[in-house]
């Protein structure tokens, strides 16, 4: 290097269990729960990746001369595209039929969380730089010597998505539903900012969500016990098994975070007298809750607002929270105050050919996406708003 200091050493590790967690998270910080060294651990200790599930691990790391960790990626090789939450199935046919191959593929990720974060982690200093700089060419690398047809890596925040187009990778855009703190001192401080219509029909689904004797409680830490882990599992393989067919998290799973990440847990039960039959599950991050995954035995109306999203805004509200992310899809959120937000993947393919009809399509599809945004952020339930739309 110019500087004089050694070159940076980048290497691939099939397991999360052998970086020390110390110095993972020291590059990952403590800003969201995802990328930590404990989320990662549970997914592979648990089964839920690694083996036949299609994700095998490859993290990426970037150490100096003394082998110390500057900076790391969670990445995987994918035999599929589920999981993922920015839909490439068009693009594996279109390169399959043209007579290529699209899988294996590299992805940059947290396996089944569509939650936006750092996916270029890096340890502060005055190495930073130069060491993200290492990482984003690593992964570049590793996709050309290992033959893949690809890298891909999903829900970085904007930094890390403009520092991977810097490099050359293409942008593609996407949007979610977030809920922002404005400073509310209660839940009914947030309705008042709601025009009166939209503020009675919220109202009125949260008493008809409860009208059937039913109770929520937030659990965190000590309070979750093993039998609200299987009450939450047998709710999540219920409504994951009707929904995609096959659900991705093992029981272990459940266990593992319970274990490990307790304290940043929140789960939403609701019970009926006593006995529980509705659960949400999130995790909370410096400065946000961010919803993952919902189940329900039975059919009560209005119970997954409640418990998936008002629940949550009463939370943050209480912990004082700037915002609620409530995960992929999902236009009805709008009118119970999650407005439309950008989010984004970046792209590397190999074939020239092919990478020209990706970005082709995904300059187009941007377009279509910014119009989205602006048009859904119309329907904003609120009364009055100093706000723009949310610029991607």
């Amino acid at each position: 290097m110019p500087d004089g200091r050694e070159p940076m050493q980048i290497r691939t590790v099939e397991s999360i269990a052998a970086i020390p967690a110390a110095d993972w998270d020291a590059c990952a910080g403590d800003e969201n729960p995802f990328v930590s060294h404990a989320f990662l651990r549970a997914l592979e200790d648990s089964r839920s990746v690694g083996g036949r599930s299609g994700w095998a691990p490859r993290h990426v790391t970037v150490e100096d001369g003394a082998g110390t960790l500057l900076a790391a990626a969670p990445m995987y090789v994918k035999s599929h595209s589920n999981g993922e939450y920015v839909f490439d199935h068009g693009w594996a046919q279109a390169l399959e039929r043209a007579g290529g191959r699209y899988y294996p593929k590299l992805q940059v990720a947290v396996p089944f969380t569509p939650v936006p974060g750092p996916r270029l982690l890096v340890r502060p200093g005055g190495t930073a730089d130069d060491a993200r700089a290492a990482l984003i060419h690593g992964l570049i690398e590793i996709a050309r010597r290992t033959g893949v047809s690809s890298l891909h890596i999903t829900f970085p925040h904007q930094s890390d998505a403009q520092a991977l187009a810097d490099a050359g990778l293409m942008l593609r855009l996407g949007l979610q539903y977030h809920w922002n703190n404005k400073g509310y001192a209660s839940f009914e401080d947030f309705l008042a900012d709601l025009s009166s219509r939209k503020r009675k029909a919220i109202r009125k689904e949260r008493r008809q969500a409860l009208a059937d004797g039913l109770t929520i409680r937030a659990l965190s830490g000590d309070d979750i016990k093993p039998q609200h882990w299987d009450a939450f599992f047998a709710f999540y393989m219920d409504t994951g098994g009707r929904k995609w067919g096959r659900p991705y998290l093992t029981r272990g799973f459940f266990d593992c975070i319970g274990g490990t990440l307790a304290d940043r847990v929140v789960l939403m039960i609701a019970e009926q007298e006593g006995r529980p039959v509705a659960g949400a599950l999130n995790l909370r991050g410096r400065d946000a809750l961010y919803g993952r995954n919902w189940g329900c035995l039975g059919d009560f109306r209005f119970l997954h607002f409640e418990t998936c999203y008002y629940q949550a805004i009463e939370y943050a509200i209480t912990h004082k929270l700037a915002r609620v992310e409530a995960g992929a899809q999902g236009e009805h959120k709008i009118q119970r105050g999650y407005l439309p937000a950008p989010t984004w993947s970046a792209h590397w393919i190999r074939d020239p050919g092919f990478a020209a009809a990706v970005e082709d399509f995904l300059g187009r599809e941007r377009t279509a996406v910014e119009g989205e945004i602006r048009a859904l952020a119309a329907y904003s339930p609120f009364r009055h708003t100093d706000e723009e739309p949310p610029t991607p």
